[in-house]
């Protein structure tokens, strides 16, 4: 017994992996795991992000983002997609067909927030009655 140290292995037995080895391992596929969702979440707002442009710039189908390379665009420290409008934009330029035309008449006008409220009579004043009844009466006579 004096023989032999306690910090000796026996020699018929090899070192076995250990519970380290196994919890190192696991860090490591989880880190790699973690990596790849990351990679499609960001490849994920990318995209989301470039519908955005390409609504705004008036695009016709969306699955045409197909043609668009996406190794140009990266996210931003602020979220934002760096260089998706000027992609969108060089895309509206080289297949215009992908794009509505611009359109030549007149931009519509926004409808009101609510609709109008006829004014009541206990509402008028004595002139604006007066009006007002004239024409209703005028109305009712044809």
């Amino acid at each position: 017994m004096k023989d032999t140290p306690l910090t000796e292995l026996p020699s018929d037995t090899e070192p076995q992996e250990g519970p380290d080895d196994d919890l190192r391992a696991r860090i490591d596929r989880l880190e790699t795991e973690g990596k790849e969702v990351h990679r499609r979440t960001e490849r994920r707002i990318i995209l989301a992000e470039l519908k955005v442009e390409a609504m705004r710039a008036g695009m016709i189908d969306l699955d045409c983002l197909t043609f668009v390379d996406l190794t140009k665009v990266h996210l931003g420290e602020d979220g934002d997609v760096a260089g998706g409008a000027e992609l969108i934009g060089q895309l509206k330029h080289s297949k215009p067909w992908l794009f509505v035309p611009p359109s030549s008449s007149s931009v519509a006008r926004v409808p009101l927030s609510r609709p109008v409220r006829q004014k009541l009579a206990t509402e008028m004043t004595n002139e604006e009655y007066r009006i007002a009844r004239a024409n209703i009466i005028k109305r009712s006579a044809l």
